[in-house]
C-alpha cells in the first residue's frame, strides 16, 4: 500500500479590508489677470445706447425657463435623462445612507466611553484603519488606556479588554506576530489572576463568566499566531488550545450540573464559540499528524454548529481528510462518537470500519455528505465557504480514489475540482489539482 496521500486542510482564510475614508479639498480658482477685467477697448464708432441694445436682444430672444429648458431636454433625450435622475437619486441614497450608518455604528460604538478616552480612541482608530501609522496609533491607544485609568473605568470591562486586543491586532495587521502574542499574553496573564483572586467573590459572577470568556478568545487567537509559520512555536499553540477547549467543556459541565441560569452568573459562550476553539485545536493536531485527536474535535464541532451551513461543508471536508489518515481503530472510535451524538451521518457505514479501505470509504462519505449539504444552500445563506468546500470537497475524492487505485476516478475528480476553483478563483486549490493531475495523468 502507498503512503496516503498528504491532504490538505479546507479552512480557507477569509481577509478582512478596511475601507480607508479620506477628506476631499475642494480646489480654489483665482482671478490671475485682473487688469483684462477692466480694460476695454475704444468703440470704432459711436454705439447705440446699451439700454436699446439690452432691449433689442430681449425682444429678439424667444422667452424660456429652467423648467421649459428641462422639459425640452427630456423630450428630447428620454432614456439618458433618466439615467441622470436615477443617478442623482441613488448618489442622494447613498448620501443619507452614510450619515445614518456613520451616527448607528461608528459614533455608537465610543458612547461607552467617556469623552476624552474617546477622543483618543478616534484618533487611534484612524491611524489604524484610515491612515496606517503604527506609531501614532499605539501613541494614542496608550494615552486612552491612560486615561481610562485615570477616569477610573473597570481594567476587566470590554471596551478596556477591546482596547487591548486592538493594538494586538494592530500589531498583526503589520506583521509584528510577536510583539501582537506579548500583548495577548499580558492580557490572558491579567485576566486569569483577577479570575483567580476574585473570581468566586460574592457579587462577582456574571463578572467571572465574561473576563473567563474572553480568557478562552483570547487563547484561541494565542494558539492561531503561535503557529503562523513566522513563530511556529506548535507547543505553545497546543497548550494554549487545550486549555481553551477544557476551560469551555468544564464551565459548560459546570453549569449543567449546578443547573446555573444566565440570570444569575450571565450567559456562557455560545455554541459556535466553543466550536471554534474546538476546531482550532483540531487544525493544530491536524498540523502534527495526530489526526486520531483532531477528528474528534472536527466532530464535536460540528455537532455544535449543526450540519446545514457553509461552515458545516469546511467542516464535514477537514474531517473526510483526517479520517482518510488515520488507524482503521481511531476511525471507528471516530464514527462510533458519530452516532452517539446523533450527528446526520447516514452516508457512513452501519459497523464501524475494519480495514483501510473501509476508513478510506468512510472518509469519501463525509466528502460526499458535505457536497450535498453544500447543494442545498442557496443565498444569501450560502457563501464563499460553501464554494471553496465543494472544491476542496472534490478534490479530496480524487485523493481518496487515487488512495484505492482508481485511477480513472481520481482524474474525474480532480479535473471537476479544477473547473470549481478555477470558476469561484481559488488559485491555490487550481494550482494543487494541477499539479495532481500533472501525475496522474502519466499513470493512466
Amino acid at each position: 500500500m502507498s503512503t496516503p496521500v498528504c491532504l490538505r486542510s479546507a479552512l480557507p482564510r477569509l481577509l478582512r479590508r478596511p475601507l480607508p475614508s479620506s477628506s476631499l479639498r475642494q480646489p480654489t480658482t483665482l482671478l490671475r489677470d485682473g487688469s483684462r477685467a477692466f480694460h476695454t477697448p475704444p468703440p470704432s464708432r459711436p454705439r447705440t445706447s446699451a439700454l436699446r441694445q439690452l432691449n433689442g436682444f430681449r425682444a429678439r430672444r424667444p422667452a424660456s425657463t429652467f423648467t421649459d429648458r428641462t422639459r425640452a431636454t427630456i423630450t428630447r433625450n428620454p432614456i439618458s435623462s433618466l439615467a441622470a435622475l436615477a443617478t442623482i437619486l441613488v448618489g442622494l441614497y447613498g448620501i443619507f445612507k452614510a450619515a445614518e450608518t456613520y451616527q448607528r455604528y461608528i459614533l455608537a460604538s465610543f458612547h461607552a466611553y467617556p469623552e476624552p478616552v474617546a477622543k483618543k480612541l478616534r484618533r487611534a482608530l484612524y491611524f489604524t484603519n484610515s491612515d496606517l501609522q503604527p506609531k501614532e496609533a499605539i501613541k494614542y491607544y496608550r494615552e486612552a488606556l491612560q486615561l481610562a485609568e485615570e477616569l477610573g473605568m473597570d481594567p476587566f470591562s470590554d471596551e478596556i479588554i477591546g482596547i487591548k486586543v486592538q493594538v494586538a491586532g494592530l500589531m498583526e495587521q503589520i506583521g509584528n506576530w510577536g510583539k501582537a502574542i506579548e500583548v495577548l499574553e499580558i492580557l490572558r496573564r491579567d485576566c486569569g489572576a483577577w479570575v483567580e483572586g476574585f473570581g468566586q467573590k460574592s457579587g462577582n459572577a456574571k463578572k467571572r463568566t465574561r473576563v473567563l470568556g474572553k480568557m478562552v478568545q483570547v487563547c484561541v487567537k494565542l494558539g492561531e499566531l503561535y503557529g503562523r509559520p513566522e513563530i511556529y512555536e506548535r507547543e505553545a499553540a497546543e497548550e494554549r488550545l487545550v486549555w481553551a477547549v477544557e476551560t469551555v467543556l468544564r464551565e459548560r459541565q459546570r453549569r449543567d450540573v449546578m443547573k446555573v441560569r444566565d440570570e444569575d452568573e450571565g450567559p456562557w459562550l455560545s455554541d459556535g464559540e466553543i466550536g471554534a476553539a474546538m476546531e482550532a485545536l483540531a487544525h493544530q493536531y491536524e498540523e502534527k499528524d495526530q489526526h486520531y485527536l483532531a477528528s474528534p474535535l472536527f466532530l464535536q464541532a460540528l455537532s455544535l454548529l449543526g450540519t446545514n451551513t457553509c461552515h458545516s461543508v469546511i467542516l464535514m471536508t477537514n474531517l473526510a481528510a483526517s479520517l482518510a489518515q488515520q488507524s482503521p481503530r481511531a476511525a471507528a472510535a471516530t464514527q462510533q462518537f458519530a452516532q452517539s451524538r446523533s450527528i446526520d451521518s447516514s452516508s457512513a457505514p452501519p459497523s464501524p470500519p475494519a480495514s483501510r479501505g473501509a476508513m478510506i470509504e468512510n472518509a469519501r462519505l463525509w466528502a460526499e455528505k458535505a457536497l450535498d449539504i453544500a447543494a442545498h444552500i442557496s443565498p444569501p445563506a450560502r457563501d464563499e465557504e460553501c464554494d471553496v468546500g465543494c472544491a476542496v470537497a472534490t478534490q479530496h475524492l480524487g485523493e481518496f480514489a487515487e488512495m484505492v487505485g482508481n485511477q480513472n476516478e481520481a482524474r474525474k475528480r480532480y479535473e471537476e475540482a479544477l473547473g470549481l476553483s478555477r470558476a469561484i478563483g481559488f488559485q491555490e486549490g487550481v494550482e494543487e489539482v494541477s499539479a495532481r493531475l500533472r501525475k496522474i495523468k502519466g499513470l493512466v
